[in-house]
């Protein structure tokens, strides 16, 4: 579709509404190329802009929009692009795709896009540009395509994990060599990313949280850059970090150049921890690497679903969990409700890296093992009477945002 200010760009495009008396304001700027939608004053107002592309079943197509919005109170709820696949009599074929939200795009105008596959049977695709559930907002649209692409080419990445925990150590960094030589067996192994437990440098050496507590950068995470530039791979490993007098139960990410990518603090303490001196962190950062966006938990955040949901709407794609034990029967939920790839290493519970379908792709079964599996992040998941599922989720999950601002 061209682009700039070529009004062309608006054609075709009709307006929808769900109810005629709740039917919200729609403009057309021909000189901009936008498609604008204005609330009508009432909460329940649902409409849309709607146009029709001509597509070949079983063929591939790029759809990307842009929109901008203002005063809408949930944008990622009420905004969204849909598709519905339609046969020559305009009934729906399949279920309809929901283009995601790119989190690398930094402008004012938000970029939704998307690879996605025409179903056998489909003449037309009916893109939507919906904007719904706002009393006094306004969505602006512009730079809508859909166009035929070859298939997305895989983007497979190694995912490596950690069954040991060392016993009867003078400290952390006996700890510390004892993981190094499971790192150097993943490494040899060609893995891409590796967990290693909570707490690395704390098990088995019958010390306090206070007393292993170490700066980041500090020794630890020197000692895990060597090995992470060695064998050019990614690490997450769990440790106590010190900063002044303040302990923090920390997950530090190392990148394939040795260095530090980032790190997360535990927010969800349990009591054991909050006796022993740890304070919570405050933040659930993400990490963008080659392969895709991750994300990290350390153990008892796993026991509630929102560090998990809050990561999932940021766009990541794998949650790296050093867990010391925890209830398992949560990592397969985390997996499934969010849509993510989980990777745990634990010394209590199960080791291992589930899939979206909350299905065990690798398991750690022995004391002193690793698990390793190749997956495709590219790959879609289609559930029976649900369709792709990831994209629903955010359109429809519930409105926490609004409930903790009260």
């Amino acid at each position: 579709m061209p682009a700039g200010n070529d009004s062309r760009q608006l054609d075709g495009w009709t307006e929808y509404f769900q109810r005629p008396a709740l039917k919200q304001v729609f403009k057309k700027d021909p000189v901009q190329g936008i498609l604008e939608i204005a609330s009508c004053g009432d909460f329940r107002c649902n409409g849309a802009w709607v146009k029709s592309f001509p597509v070949e079943a079983e063929r591939y197509y790029h759809f990307s929009a842009r929109y901008r919005s203002s005063n809408v109170d949930l944008p990622r709820r009420s905004i969204l692009a849909r598709v519905e696949w339609k046969d020559r009599e305009g009934k729906r074929v399949e279920h309809p795709e929901y283009p995601e939200l790119k989190f690398a795009d930094r402008s004012d105008w938000k970029l939704l896009e998307d690879i996605v596959q025409a179903p056998a049977g489909s003449a037309t695709a009916e893109v939507e540009l919906v904007f719904r559930w706002d009393a006094d907002g306004k969505v602006e649209w512009k730079d809508v395509s859909l166009a035929s692409v070859d298939k997305l080419a895989p983007r497979m990445v190694k995912l490596g994990t950690v069954n040991y925990r060392h016993t009867k150590s003078s400290g952390p960094e006996e700890n510390r060599k004892a993981y190094g030589k499971y790192i150097e067996e993943a490494g040899r192994a060609g893995v891409d990313i590796l967990c290693l437990p909570e707490g690395m440098t704390l098990v088995g050496t019958g010390k306090t949280y206070l007393e292993v507590a170490e700066p980041v950068p500090g020794p630890t995470t020197r000692f895990l850059g060597n090995l992470a530039r060695k064998h050019q791979m990614y690490l997450v490993a769990g440790i106590i970090e010190k900063v002044g007098d303040t302990a923090y139960n920390t997950a530090v990410l190392i990148g394939k150049d040795g260095e530090l990518v980032g790190k997360y603090r535990k927010v969800s303490l349990p009591r054991e921890e909050i006796e022993g001196g740890i304070t919570p962190g405050s933040e659930f950062p993400v990490f963008d690497t080659e392969f895709g966006r991750i994300g990290i938990l350390i153990c008892w955040d796993i026991q509630f679903p929102e560090g998990a949901r809050r990561l999932a709407e940021k766009g990541v794609e794998i949650i790296l969990l050093p867990i010391w034990g925890g209830t398992e029967p949560l990592y397969p939920a985390r997996a499934i409700e969010n849509q993510i790839f989980l990777v745990s290493s634990s010394y209590d519970s199960t080791t291992a890296i589930w899939n979206q379908r909350g299905e065990v792709l690798a398991k750690a079964d022995q004391e002193g093992s690793l698990a390793i599996t190749v997956v495709d992040l590219n790959e879609k998941i289609y559930w029976e009477w649900l369709g792709n599922l990831r994209g629903r989720i955010s359109r429809e999950s519930p409105p926490v945002d609004e409930v903790e601002a009260h």
